[in-house]
């Protein structure tokens, strides 16, 4: 067992220092306890090129928050970029740093270990590259005060209402196999965040503007995906709301809120992350009467909508009361 002085305060290294985690290893209490803090290199193909995925988790109650699909993400990117990672034992040991933490957030970096090989190349095997793993354990509050209940009797933590905006800035179409990964290529999103922020800091910022909680991303072929750090959902009306009819149906504190109507979330076919939250949502509605449905988002779409929620793995669910458009008008919901 992990003892209190094993917790990090910065960055560590599981591995290498920790042997424990490659596929031919077993884990053991001793090279648990012996992770130190150190310094990444220059060379690090994660500093250099990207090379490599990251996963960002909440813990509550000593317990990582949707553990399981946090390990599928672990077993998909690693098999998607080539990497010899034990998912099975990477996860024990992320549950023995979530148990000390108690409440909180781990965030775990993983890249390819340094190549022989010079430049972006590296050599395939049949177990994938070795890699370092990296763990910052960040103790924090995880807002539980209100929650939802999905139809699997799983509670989700669910944001007070928000407005949202859609900017100007664009997320890459990604090849299939780079495609919904959480991968460390993210400078769309870090230009996107920044105009949410430059938008947010503006003087005359309206009272919209103010209460800003997202931004709603296209990617490079004019198609609305996504968040700047989080994945979207939204409801639809046949026609353009009036102004004399821009309240939903559903009530804002409604219980079912997630289960009244049909909900869409775009494709992550081109781009986007396909994040933890968002899966979580999809496989809770999957039996229910309005499954949710994987649509696009066009241009067209955005004066109808009537629901938007962004959501994420530690924040839940974020509502959004309205959303302003790039001509500046204001779809209310």
């Amino acid at each position: 067992m992990i003892d209190k002085t094993s917790v990090p305060n910065g960055w560590v290294c599981l591995y290498p220092q920790d042997s424990s985690l490659t596929k031919d290893n077993s884990v053991t209490e001793d090279n648990r306890s012996t992770s130190q803090t150190v310094t990444v290199s220059l060379d690090n193909r994660g500093l250099a090129y990207g090379d490599g995925f990251f996963t960002t988790m909440g813990v509550i109650d000593g317990l990582i928050l949707w553990s399981d699909y946090h390990y599928q993400r672990l077993v998909s990117h690693a098999d998607a970029l080539q990497l010899n990672i034990n998912s099975e034992e990477l996860l024990a040991v992320l549950q023995l740093y979530a148990q000390q933490l108690e409440q909180g957030m781990l965030k775990l970096v993983v890249t390819r270990a340094a190549q022989d090989v010079r430049g972006y190349g590296y050599t395939p095997n049949a177990n994938g590259n070795d890699c370092e793993i990296w763990l910052k354990a960040t103790v924090m509050r995880v807002s539980t005060a209100l929650q939802l209940s999905l139809p699997d009797g799983s509670l989700v933590p669910i944001q007070p209402h928000a407005s949202a905006i859609c900017l100007s800035s664009q997320i890459a179409c990604l090849p299939p196999p780079l495609v919904g990964l959480k991968s460390l290529n993210r400078l769309d999103n870090v230009l996107a965040s920044g105009e949410l922020q430059q938008i947010k800091s503006e003087p005359l910022a309206s009272e919209i503007a103010s209460i800003l909680g997202e931004g709603l991303l296209r990617d490079m072929s004019g198609q609305w995906v996504e968040g700047t750090m989080s994945n979207v959902f939204y409801q639809l009306a046949e026609a353009p709301l009036s102004e004399s009819k821009t309240t939903s149906s559903i009530h804002k504190n409604d219980e079912d809120y997630l289960t009244t109507g049909q909900w869409y979330t775009p494709s992550m076919a081109q781009s986007g992350v396909a994040g933890v939250m968002r899966q979580v949502i999809i496989d809770a509605l999957s039996t229910t009467q309005y499954p949710v449905r994987i649509r696009s988002l066009q241009d067209e779409d955005l004066p109808k909508l009537t629901q938007l929620f962004f959501c994420n793995a530690l924040r839940g669910i974020m509502p959004m009361s309205s959303l302003t458009l790039l001509s500046g008008d204001v779809v209310d919901f």
